[in-house]
């Protein structure tokens, strides 16, 4: 990857986790791994294999049981997902309804909702500030919309999507969590939503994608790594990546069961 980057730190650490485990995990061993600047690092397996709590569990969404989280090599104890937003995290959850978005607010305040304090002047909303905000992210994600102050209800799926993302990318976040990012979402706003993703590592940003769709994982990640049970399975290369290669690492674990 040749693209200049905004944050020199390519390659580096951004997130490392040791043991982490979910409070659903069956394993005291929980879940190990680096995430780098720079880099898109897909999280394939089956349905109940742990891929969301995982993202959870680093977001302090839920609290893990143990292990350590260390960002850019410090050890951190999240207490709740407002520290590690401040900590620059984000996390674009699977259900843009339930949690990215207020589908009747309009598409301005839905893009600044993590981040008011950018758009506020002493604690009150500056509505010029907050409009070109947004159509300044609008332009960078490529937003198709009438108005700012249109409604997110009036949006297409993609569109919405491209707002959830838009919200976290108005915290300048330097790791993004994303669980299904184009869950829902046509052909073409895929295509564009894959273009923003990789534009976002180019620029050094670090990815964690949890998606259930293999051609989405091949198409977007740097390497896979494969979960099954609440642990990790596998990990697949780039050069290695096909379907069949994760299903079995993703089924490696259900094989076994019957011989413990």
């Amino acid at each position: 990857m040749a693209a200049a980057r905004d944050l020199d730190t390519s390659g580096r650490t951004a997130l490392s986790l040791r043991n982490l485990r979910h409070p659903a995990s069956p394993h005291a061993e929980g879940v190990s791994f680096d995430l780098h600047y720079g880099e898109i690092l897909g999280i394939a397996g089956l349905v109940g294999s742990g891929r969301t709590e995982l993202l959870r569990s680093i977001f302090a969404a839920d609290l893990p049981l143990s292990g350590t989280i260390e960002r850019d090599g410090q050890p951190r104890h999240y207490r709740n997902p407002k520290q590690a937003i401040r900590d620059g995290i984000g996390f674009v959850t699977e259900d843009r309804k339930e949690e990215g978005l207020i589908l009747g607010m309009a598409i301005a305040a839905n893009v600044t909702l993590a981040s008011l304090r950018k758009v506020s002047r002493l604690g009150l909303l500056d509505k010029r500030e907050e409009t070109r905000l947004t159509r300044a992210l609008g332009g960078e994600i490529k937003l198709k919309y009438g108005d700012t102050a249109d409604a997110v209800s009036t949006l297409s799926g993609g569109n919405q999507q491209k707002v959830v993302l838009a919200k976290w990318l108005a915290n300048n976040p330097k790791i993004l969590l994303l669980d299904e990012p184009t869950r829902g979402v046509d052909v073409g706003a895929k295509a564009e939503i894959y273009a923003l993703l990789r534009g976002l590592s180019e620029k050094g940003l670090a990815l964690l994608i949890v998606s259930s769709e293999l051609p989405e994982l091949i198409t977007l990640s740097d390497r896979i790594l494969v979960m099954s049970k609440h642990r990790i399975a596998g990990e697949v290369a780039r050069a290695d990546f096909s379907e069949e290669r994760i299903l079995n690492f993703a089924y490696k674990d259900e094989r076994n069961h019957g011989h413990h």
